[in-house]
Formats: structure tokens, C-alpha cells, sequence
């Protein structure tokens, strides 16, 4: 099946109102074109810069019937059949005016099939056109087509210039392909173009490039971030039972084909500055998919119904940027309620758990939380999320780990420090503290033009209170709770 096919039967069903919510204003009236030389109807298409015009060839524009009122009243009165696209029409559609005009235009239908096709990138239906009117959606392109938009690009690019040749990676192409699904073939086709027209090749950096293009694409609003180099958090310090539990479950997650007990998710409980930011990261790059980290703050919006809408769209942006993780950070302070609160928070936790629940593409989420006690129980149960993993303070181990990550990543030779020394010394930092004293020692050092040492960096451990210390407290009570509830990470 195609969208001309599609098109072609919503056309013959005799609906006189379509309404298309769509970007893709050219493919469409090359759609429509085709379909009323098909029909034998006449095509039309209005703006409100140009009127209306003929669109089937290079008509001139009827400059005149630019406001909707008197483009509404001149199709209203023309008794020959055909096919009006009106383009950008959504903000006049909470005028009575014109409202009543479409229906009477609809209810002559019988008599003069004119049929009227509204196109925008969101249209709201006004409850008296409901009854004759349908919405239609252009299809996504799939592999095979992406592939084919792939072909056709790279084709037109060699035949751009003489001599030209093209380069492409058979892995980069394919990745390609299944990067790039979700996006509308137009958005496609530039992004492919793009790549293409840099160096005349497809190469990995091209599916780094459009993978990010693609996500700015898919979320504009900034409510949803994206990190697509990920790789380099797949060996962080410690975390070994969240390690070996992500990689058992690795190939079960990335295989498109599997149906069937495909890992949902986990919780990341742990005090603040603890490490559990590193820690989702760390997923992300051992199942080695983009991270998307939604930001519940900027889901909220003061008119009622747009919090839910703003984050069935976040959703959407990652069901089409599957395989990936989903980062809920801080999850508390966006689902948290209280008793008695009906407000938004109750509205999109309804909306979070189907979406949890029903949802067939391949998202990892991944929540952090500082108190999971605020938590409603239902969004932590078993079955939504497949495990809750604690994330406690290092280790003397780990903190020896993190030291020498931390001063291998500055330039400096981490065989020329006592890290045992340093480990016993910053009992109870987290990987943030020490990362910090660290830095502090690299200040220190060069306002004592000389490099850091051992003694500089403990000086450094010793003039601060460690996490335990600074949150002993809230440690405590979230370690208490812990023990039993949760897996050690």
C-alpha cells in the first residue's frame, strides 16, 4: 500500500472534509496532483499570502480570494467538482463564520462533490465538522524506501557535477537506514542530501551527524535532550552488578525481532551527588544506544491539557529514537503527589504508566531518584520497571578507580600518586567529591607553580566534609530502606 493508494480510497469514500496534520506541504499537492488527473477533478490549492490558484500547473493566483471568507464563499459557489487544499487554514477554524461556511460547502456534497482538504501541522477539529470530515496521515517511509531516498540522493549528487564519484560504508548505510526511520520522507531525504553533499560519501560521522539532526528534528522544544556519544560511560568505576545485569540483558533488548520478554527498564535510588547520573550514562553505553534524558520541568505548562500533550510528544521523540535509553532524571519531582492532588502530576502519571505499559519499541528507561518514598507504588512495581539498583557511595576499590580515571583524564600519570592512600583518605566522598578535589589540587598546584601531587590532593580531601558526612542523615534513612528493597549497584 501507498499514500496514493490510501489517498485515493479516502477520495472515493465521499468524506467532503479530509484534514491532514503534515509539514510535507509539496508532497502532499504532488499527491493531490496526481490524484485529480486520476479523478479527472480539477485541484486547487489556497494560502492566505497567494489566494487561490490553480495547482495542477503554473495558474496565476487569485490574489483576491486571499481571506478566508471570500475564498470560502467562491468555492461555495462554484457548481463544477474538485479538490480544494487549503494550506495553514488551522487559525481560522475557531471563527463561526467560517466554520459554518465549510459545513454548508460539506453538506452540498451530494449535489457538487467539492471535496476540501485542510492541511497543517495541527489542526483541531470544530465539533460541528466532526461528523463530515476524517483525518489521514502520510506514511513514515520504511527501510526499504529509506534505502531507495539513499540511492536517488547519492545519484543525483554524481550526476551534480562530471567525474563525480561517490563513497559509501555498506554498515554506515545501513545504520543509516534504521537511524533515520521515524522522520517523514522529506525531513529524510534533506538530512541524506546533507550528508551526502559534505564529502560525496556516506561514512559513520554521517550517522553521528543525522542521528543528531534527526532528534533536534523530532524534539524542538528542548523538553527531551539528547547525547548520542555514549560509549565512553560503558567503563566507569564500579557499578559492577548494574554492568553485569545490563550486559546479560544486552541482546535481548537490541534484537528487533524479539517480541517477548524484551528488559523494560530500572530505577537508580541513591543520594544526591552519588552517582547516579554516571550511572545511567553507563547503561546507555554498555547497551551502546543514544541517551535521551527527558526534563520533566520543562513538560509543565500553565494551560490545561498542554503538560500531557508536552509529554505524549517526549514519548513519541523517544519511541522514534528506539533503540535508546530513556533517562527519567530525578523522576520525584515530576510524578511525585500528594494525597489529594488531581492536579497535572496525577494527569501524566496516568499518562506515563500506559505508555509504560503498552508501549512495543525499544526503550530502556532508566529513573533516578533521591527519595523513591514520593513516588506513587503503582510506577515502581515490578512489571513496569525490572529492577531498582541502589547506588551507595564507593567503595575504597572504586574511589582508587575513580582517582585514577579522574587524573588520567587531566593529563597527569596516575602511577606517580599513592591512589591507595588517596582511596583510605576519602572515605565517604562520592565520585563528584573526589573528581572536585581533583581540580581543587590542579588550582592549588599552579598557583604554587608546580604540578599536583599526592599530599596536595589529600590536602584537598582533608579541608572538605565528605557526602557521608554533609548528608549523614538522609543517607541513613535511604540506605535503610534500600536494604532488602534493592539490588546493589
Amino acid at each position: 500500500m501507498t499514500d496514493l493508494h490510501d489517498l485515493d480510497l479516502m477520495l472515493r469514500s465521499e468524506t467532503p472534509i479530509l484534514l491532514i496534520e503534515s509539514l510535507e506541504e509539496q508532497r502532499i499537492l504532488e499527491l493531490f496532483t496526481r490524484l485529480a488527473v486520476k479523478l479527472g477533478d480539477p485541484l486547487f490549492s489556497w494560502t492566505l499570502t497567494d489566494g487561490l490558484r490553480r495547482a495542477e500547473y503554473a495558474a496565476t493566483a487569485q490574489k483576491h480570494l486571499s481571506e478566508p471568507p471570500e475564498a470560502l464563499r467562491h468555492i461555495k459557489a462554484t457548481s463544477q467538482p474538485g479538490i480544494y487544499v487549503l494550506l495553514d487554514f488551522h487559525p481560522f477554524l475557531d471563527h463561526p463564520l467560517h466554520v459554518r461556511l465549510l459545513k454548508e460547502i460539506a453538506q452540498q456534497f451530494g449535489a457538487v462533490p467539492r471535496r476540501l482538504v485542510l492541511v497543517s501541522y495541527a489542526l483541531q477539529t470544530p465539533a460541528e465538522l466532526k461528523h463530515l470530515s476524517a483525518r489521514f496521515s502520510l506514511r513514515l517511509p520504511d527501510r526499504n524506501r529509506l534505502l531507495a531516498l539513499i540511492r536517488e540522493e547519492a545519484q543525483q549528487w554524481q550526476h551534480g557535477a562530471p567525474n563525480r564519484s561517490f563513497r559509501a560504508n555498506r554498515d554506515a548505510v545501513d545504520r543509516l537506514s534504521r537511524n533515520l526511520l521515524g522522520v517523514t520522507e522529506s525531513d529524510a531525504r534533506r538530512l541524506i542530501r546533507n550528508a551526502i553533499r559534505h564529502d560525496g560519501a556516506i561514512t559513520d560521522s554521517d550517522v553521528v551527524d543525522v542521528t543528531r539532526a534527526k532528534h533536534e528534528l523530532l524534539s524542538p522544544e528542548g523538553a527531551v535532550s539528547f547525547e548520542y556519544d555514549t560509549a565512553n560511560f560503558g567503563d566507569v568505576a564500579g557499578l559492577g552488578n548494574l554492568k553485569g545485569w545490563i550486559d546479560r540483558r544486552r541482546g535481548a533488548f537490541l534484537d528487533a525481532e524479539a517480541a517477548h520478554d524484551r528488559p523494560k527498564g530500572i530505577m537508580l535510588l541513591g543520594v544526591q551527588g552519588g552517582g547516579k547520573s554516571l550511572a545511567a550514562k553507563a547503561v546507555a553505553g554498555r547497551l551502546g544506544v543514544p541517551l535521551l534524558r527527558l526534563d520533566f520541568g520543562a513538560l509543565y505548562n500553565k494551560y490545561i491539557g498542554e503538560t500531557e500533550r508536552n509529554l505524549r510528544e517526549a514519548l513519541k521523540t523517544a519511541d522514534v529514537m528506539a533503540p535508546c535509553v530513556l533517562w527519567l532524571d530525578e523522576i520525584e519531582k515530576g510524578l511525585a503527589v500528594g494525597s489529594g492532588d488531581e492536579g497535572p502530576a496525577r494527569r501524566i502519571i496516568g499518562t506515563m504508566l500506559t505508555w509504560m505499559a503498552e508501549r512495543k519499541s525499544r526503550v530502556f528507561i532508566v529513573a533516578t531518584s533521591n527519595d523513591i518514598k514520593q513516588l506513587p507504588p503503582e510506577l515502581v512495581r515490578k512489571g513496569r520497571l525490572d529492577e531498582i539498583f541502589f547506588v551507595d557511595l564507593p567503595d575504597a576499590e572504586v574511589r582508587g578507580e575513580i582517582f585514577r580515571i579522574h587524573l588520567a583524564k587531566r593529563g597527569l600519570d596516575p602511577t606517580r600518586y599513592d591512589l591507595a592512600r588517596l582511596a583510605e583518605i576519602s572515605v565517604g566522598f562520592s565520585g563528584a567529591g573526589i573528581e572536585q578535589a581533583v581540580v581543587s589540587a590542579l588550582y592549588a598546584s599552579e598557583a604554587a607553580d608546580g604540578g599536583p601531587t599526592t599530599d596536595t590532593i589529600v590536602a584537598e580531601l582533608e579541608g572538605t566534609q565528605p557526602l557521608s558526612v554533609v548528608m549523614d542523615r538522609q543517607i541513613g534513612e535511604l540506605r535503610h530502606w534500600a536494604q532488602g528493597r534493592t539490588v546493589p549497584a
